[in-house]
């Protein structure tokens, strides 16, 4: 049964000191709210208990971002929009950056705040991992006065945090010192955006001569409450990375996590899934492919516009390298390809066309003039295969390339790299046979593809 607005009262205080005076007055009878992107779910579905609403959205004391010498504070109501836009936060937090970008669509990312993402106490929050491998600190504030907790134990249960009836997080505190740190993310999910975690890792780690020196991990959606493996950083801490000593963590991480079986996955694939995400981290540290390249440091420092022409040739979308170097600092190559994966979903029917436009028809070894001379270059090296066909294959990819434009009025896109004249006839004989919308999602699948192996051939050279 959906909810009935009738039944609901809703307040909106201009300022904190009247916010709390109202939860003093009445403890535990008003419940605040801010984005209300997970309330507002509730709501639609008639499972909000609560009757008595505050409205925290845009107080001016939960809305900013403090930069002190030794850490941060950020506004319990800042969005995680907030957090993207925020260069220090970019640069010395690219866990919680990562997690901001992860959490549902633009819109969810514009409301939804990391004070209430906390509050709302899902295991399966993006960004819980994160704070609590940055050790973050909460500053809690009621009419009795202020508190300052450790962050790793706020949770005390599924969806039960120690935070009072009369109190408010204001301030997300994160200290300044894992500049020289490792930072290593990786989300599982049904699908790279907009789906809930079915297994969520956030590491850092520091090694010296091989040895590690400190390695700090934290893990969401295998347990009723986020948590540090504290087991398992104890047998790596000092230790050589070497495959018995990975295979090791492997066993200690599946012994203490605590998965259940649910609508999402299962607790044998929970375990194994972040058993593997383990071992992924401390793997990363010898090999080079996972470090910052040069040519990355080297555009994460550039002017916009210049970052975003630069970059362009790997997709061929304005709107796509506009937003990539907005999202700049990008540590390494894996949060470069998962944050392109992510903006390419995010754009319009019309930028997906533009992409397309900008590669030459299979057979075809010239560019249109439009596209940039990089990416000319590495669409013939993709044709490879094709371009040592024999003639009649290259005559029959004429003709299917004519009868698709003319069913779909645009080229037909395939990542064809690795791929023969053969293989790639029989993949466009088949996309033939598809209506409108599966053919666009079918290329815009391959254009996503096309864009990771050039983005990671771009950060190599």
């Amino acid at each position: 049964m959906r909810s009935h607005p009738a039944d609901y009262e809703l307040v909106a205080p201009s300022n904190l000191p009247s916010v709390l005076s109202l939860l003093a007055q009445e403890p535990g009878a008003w419940l605040p709210i801010a984005g209300g992107t997970d309330l507002m779910v509730q709501y639609a579905a008639g499972h909000l208990a609560a009757r008595k609403l505050v409205s925290i959205w845009n107080l001016p004391e939960l809305r900013r971002i403090e930069i002190l010498p030794g850490e941060i504070r950020v506004g319990a109501g800042c969005t995680y929009t907030d957090l993207v836009q925020n260069a220090v936060v970019n640069r010395e937090f690219p866990l919680l950056t990562s997690a901001a970008r992860w959490t549902g669509g633009v819109a969810n990312q514009s409301r939804g705040t990391l004070g209430g993402n906390i509050v709302n106490a899902s295991p399966a929050a993006d960004s819980l991992p994160a704070l609590l491998v940055y050790g973050a600190e909460l500053i809690l504030v009621s009419l009795r006065g202020e508190r300052r907790v450790n962050y790793e134990n706020f949770h005390t249960g599924y969806r039960k945090t120690r935070c009072a009836a009369d109190e408010v997080i204001q301030f997300i505190c994160l200290p300044r010192r894992f500049s020289d740190y490792r930072a290593h993310t990786r989300k599982i999910g049904a699908r790279n955006a907009q789906a809930i975690s079915k297994v969520c890792l956030a590491a850092l780690g520091r090694v010296a001569g091989g040895v590690i020196e400190d390695i700090r991990m934290a893990v969401g959606s295998v347990a009723p409450i986020p948590f540090r493996l504290t087991e398992t950083e104890k047998i790596l801490r000092g230790k050589r990375i070497d495959p018995e000593r990975i295979l090791l963590a492997k066993k200690t991480v599946a012994r203490e996590i605590q998965p259940i079986d649910d609508i999402r996955s299962s607790a044998r694939y929970r375990r194994a899934v972040t058993a593997n995400l383990v071992a992924e981290f401390l793997s990363s540290f010898n090999a080079a492919g996972n470090k910052t390249s040069s040519a990355l440091a080297r555009w994460n420092t550039l002017p916009p516009e210049q970052a975003a022409l630069e970059i362009l040739p790997c997709c061929g979308s304005n709107s796509w390298a506009r937003q990539m170097a907005a999202l700049r600092p990008i540590e390494d190559e894996d949060s470069l390809l998962a944050v392109s994966d992510k903006t390419w979903r995010s754009l319009t029917e019309a930028d997906w066309m533009e992409a397309f436009a900008h590669h030459p028809r299979i057979g075809h070894s010239v560019a249109p003039s439009t596209a940039p001379a990089r990416s000319a270059q590495w669409s013939s090296e993709e044709q490879q295969k094709v371009g040592a066909a024999e003639g009649n294959v290259l005559d029959e990819l004429a003709e299917g390339n004519r009868a698709y434009e003319q069913r779909f009025n645009r080229i037909f896109i395939v990542c064809a790299a690795g791929k023969s004249a053969h293989a790639i006839l029989d993949i466009l004989r088949r996309r033939l046979r598809n209506d409108e919308q599966t053919e666009l999602q079918e290329s815009a699948e391959q254009q996503r593809q096309i864009a990771s192996l050039r983005l990671k051939k771009w950060i190599s050279e």
